[in-house]
């Protein structure tokens, strides 16, 4: 507050700022005790994270939505099936703004750029807009799609869990037994 016993718009916005951030701590601090406090910070991370300048690989995989878990994020990484910017890449390398990544998953391959940061998981909306997929990339991933339906279609390929005959001739066509 000034001395001069008017208010600047500013700092008037910074005290109602600080008043509203105390009362958020201390209403969730009660409900939930100290970990509502920590969760409030926590969820500021997602919408305001222009200051990040690396995320973890496979923190960055699970927040865009490309796992399901940070674990199983982790394990692509080991098997080579995550790179960037031409390198394989490990789950605690860093991922930054305008890295390339090619990342293979069993929705298929998707080449994207990487255009946000986050380590925070949200909805799928605010994750699609974390990168930026090519178009090739998206043609292609449409292409073998249609591909797959056709091959259902006319019997190639069957649905779900392949039946003892279906094992047997798999096995015969590898080289197996």
């Amino acid at each position: 507050m000034l001395d001069t016993g008017h208010f600047t718009l500013e700092t008037h916005l910074d005290e109602i700022a600080l008043a509203n951030d105390e009362f958020l701590s201390r209403s969730i601090g009660d409900r939930f005790g100290s970990a509502g406090f920590l969760s409030l910070k926590r969820s500021r991370r997602l919408y305001d994270n222009r200051a990040m300048i690396g995320v973890r690989m496979d923190k960055w995989l699970w927040a865009a939505r490309f796992f399901k878990t940070r674990a199983l994020a982790a394990r692509a990484c080991e098997l080579g099936r995550i790179v960037s910017n031409g390198n394989e890449a490990k789950p605690a390398r860093e991922v930054h703004r305008g890295d390339r990544l090619h990342i293979r998953t069993e929705a298929g391959d998707f080449h994207v750029e990487v255009r946000e940061l986050s380590e925070i998981r949200g909805p799928a909306s605010v994750a699609q807009t974390l990168y930026y997929e090519t178009e090739e990339s998206r043609e292609l991933r449409l292409r073998l799609a249609e591909e797959r339906r056709a091959a259902l279609r006319q019997g190639l390929l069957h649905e779900g869990k392949p039946t003892r005959r279906d094992r047997q001739e798999l096995n015969r066509l590898r080289g197996r037994f």
